[in-house]
């Protein structure tokens, strides 16, 4: 599996590198807005990101992989999980929501068949890639995906510290997860009113999928540090790692793409997004610091009871 997935996600992600290519260097550009200097810089950002995202999936199931540095590994792993991984369980809705919001802007025809060739790839990676990684972490940090919750503890933890600080960034996920599933229902407080039209299927989504993956994030990091709520290990750490990924990867994009010049107008006041937007960024690094202590702590917890 982990051979045949890592072959499939870089088989996946070539077509969206060639289209992110030919965008780049201004080629067969849907419309002439996607020919200014902000997107094709953000063109060129996405193309490096496929490059890398095709790099790991062959690290992932070649032998030269697991000699590769940890960090090297986890920290595009950590980003690309949070980028694929909700975007793979909306990719039904957003797919076509996308589509029609392009044809609305007067997108060229033949965009429709470029944008079918970047939801098959990210639809592609974002299947394959995450068994792949699976099977790496497997053979590699065995102690990251099984065994129980609770593995006990040696002399120098840092589990005061992990409960503490995951309790206040928990705070945090559960208050910015509320905000997104209230606009996500329908609420209008923070809205600015003469852009509640501005409010599509599209926005809905990803501030429904944003909400959910941080209150997932607020449940996974306390079931990590208290250490109860599951008896596996597996599905609290899932939680936590994807949803820091996501809190991350994804608010740091929506920064990066709202100083666009021709973005689109959103709907909340700039205030309440500048700090929704920051906060997330914020929580996502602090939610993948605390993971690190509990792999650390849970690593070192593990290997000593092997040499007992």
């Amino acid at each position: 599996m982990r051979r045949t997935c890592g072959y499939g996600a870089a088989i996946a992600v070539t077509p969206y590198l060639l289209i992110k290519i030919a965008w780049t260097f201004g080629l067969f550009i849907p419309t002439d807005q996607m020919g200014n200097d902000s997107w094709r810089a953000i063109n060129a950002t996405t193309m490096v990101i496929a490059a890398i995202g095709i790099l790991l999936a062959m690290a992932f199931c070649r032998p030269w992989g697991e000699r590769l540095p940890a960090w090297l590994v986890a920290l595009p792993v950590w980003v690309g999980t949070g980028l694929l991984v909700p975007t793979l369980l909306l990719a039904p809705v957003l797919g076509p929501a996308a589509l029609t919001r392009d044809k609305e802007a007067g997108a060229a025809d033949f965009w429709a068949y470029e944008q079918l060739f970047v939801i098959v790839s990210l639809v592609g990676v974002g299947i394959c890639l995450p068994l792949a990684l699976a099977g790496y972490a497997k053979a590699r940090w065995p102690e990251a995906l099984g065994g129980p919750i609770d593995c006990g503890e040696l002399p120098g933890h840092t589990r005061q510290l992990q409960i503490t600080l995951a309790r206040l960034v928990a705070a945090g996920c559960i208050l910015l997860g509320i905000i997104k599933v209230f606009w996500a229902a329908g609420g209008t407080l923070g809205i600015d009113s003469a852009e509640l039209d501005n409010r599509d299927v599209w926005w809905y989504l990803l501030s429904l999928s944003t909400g959910v993956w941080a209150l997932a994030g607020a449940w996974g990091l306390l079931v990590l540090t208290i250490r109860r709520g599951s008896r596996r290990f597996l599905p609290p750490m899932a939680a936590a790692w994807i949803s820091s990924g996501m809190l991350f990867s994804h608010n740091t994009y929506n920064l990066l793409t709202a100083i666009r010049p021709d973005a689109q107008p959103n709907p909340e006041y700039p205030l309440t997004r500048v700090l929704t937007t920051e906060a997330g960024i914020v929580l996502g690094i602090m939610m993948g610091m605390i993971i690190l202590l509990v792999l650390h702590d849970r690593r070192r917890a593990l290997h000593g009871n092997l040499d007992k």
